[in-house]
Parts: C-alpha cells; sequence; structure tokens
C-alpha cells in the first residue's frame, strides 16, 4: 500500500445515497418555486455543502430559500434514507481489506454529521467508522472544492497531504483532493469519467478499488 491514508466522500462512495437526495433536493426546490430537475440537481449541488444550494438561489433569483429549508429537507431525506438507502455495492469488501491490512482511512463529506451516521446505521457501515473516523463540512469554514476538509482530516488522521488518497465521485470533491495536494481516485459509477478532471485514476466498479489502492 503506497498511501497511509485513504479518505472517502460518504455520498455515492460509501452509500448510495445520491439518487435520493437529489431527487428530493430537486422537488423541494421546485416546489418553493425555484423549477430544478434531477439533472440540475446533480450537476449543480452533487458533492456539495447546502450553503451551495443557498448561495446559488440567492445568486440566481435574489430570494432567500427559507429558514426552516435545511430541517425540512434532512427530515425528508432521513425518512427516504430509512425506506431506501443501501451501501454502495462492494464498499465493504474494500473497508474489510484496508482494515486487514491495517490500512488508514476515515470518511470526510459535504454532508451533516447526523447525515453520515444516519446514512452508516441504515447500511451497517458504522461498524467500519467509529467517531474518530468520520469528518464533516460542519468541521471547517469551507466545504468542497476547497480543500479544507480533506486538510483538516488528513490533519486529525496524522498523515501528510501528499501520502493521502481521496475516493471522490463529485466534480467539486475531485477539485478539492487536488487543491490539497492529494491524489485522487474518481468513482464514475454516476459521474461521467470526463468530468472527474484531475483525478489520479479513473474506476466505475468499487470491486476494482482495493486493487486498485494496492498497486
Amino acid at each position: 500500500m503506497r498511501y497511509d491514508l485513504v479518505i472517502f466522500d460518504n455520498d455515492g462512495v460509501l452509500v448510495d445515497s445520491e439518487p435520493i437526495s437529489n431527487r428530493l433536493l430537486a422537488g423541494y426546490l421546485t416546489e418553493l418555486g425555484h423549477p430544478t430537475s434531477y439533472e440540475d440537481s446533480l450537476r449543480d449541488y452533487m458533492g456539495a455543502a447546502m450553503h451551495r444550494v443557498h448561495d446559488l438561489v440567492l445568486e440566481r433569483t435574489g430570494e432567500r430559500l427559507p429558514g426552516d429549508f435545511d430541517d425540512v429537507f434532512h427530515g425528508r431525506v432521513f425518512d427516504a434514507f430509512e425506506r431506501e438507502l443501501e451501501p454502495v455495492a462492494g464498499v465493504g469488501d474494500v473497508l474489510e481489506k484496508l482494515a486487514a491490512d491495517g490500512v488508514a482511512y476515515c470518511v470526510a463529506s459535504s454532508g451533516s454529521h447526523e447525515r453520515i451516521r444516519v446514512g452508516h446505521r441504515k447500511t451497517g457501515l458504522d461498524r467500519w467508522f467509529d467517531d474518530a473516523r468520520i469528518f464533516s463540512s460542519q468541521d471547517v469554514g469551507r466545504g468542497k472544492p476547497a480543500p479544507d476538509l480533506f486538510l483538516y482530516a488528513a490533519e486529525r488522521m496524522g498523515a501528510e497531504p501528499d501520502r493521502c488518497v481521496v475516493v471522490e465521485d463529485s466534480p467539486l470533491g475531485v477539485r478539492a483532493a487536488v487543491r490539497a495536494g492529494m491524489e485522487v481516485y474518481g468513482f464514475t459509477a454516476m459521474t461521467p469519467a470526463v468530468e472527474l478532471t484531475g483525478a489520479t485514476r479513473l474506476f466505475g466498479d468499487m470491486g476494482e478499488l482495493a486493487g486498485l489502492l494496492a498497486s
């Protein structure tokens, strides 16, 4: 293993949450008078912290979203997670291999701590991630594409940035990892490879990851 730390994005990489959350986000924005398709939501918000939703709506329309927007949205998302959420196929095998090999790993997500934990409890991934391995955009001042979250995670895990690799599926996340001085493996299950510009490697099946990390 040529890396000291493997940093996983959460949504779309560990848990198959992007279709759920972007469907609900598009619907809720449309309901509030900001017509948004599922494809629009993926393009504009996939991999981003919630402040990006507020910022883009304000920039485009001059209107602010309701004060309870985040709470209502997350309530709908968590309800849907309980019904629908699954782990990304093959990710359990990857985590088991890293643990067996003694390789440090963590998650660094634009989502809130609550969102991460709700998803991990539902999918059983909580067995792999204790509190010391979970980092959220809530922990830093700026979310992706700023490098702050990945740099913070590396510091807390005791790893130098150039000894880290990030596993990401969004253009914003790839940009953040590159800015942090880390290698990044782009997961193309939902995002076309051409949109993950800057990724060190690209892969489309989580079953490939353990071999890539070991090579």
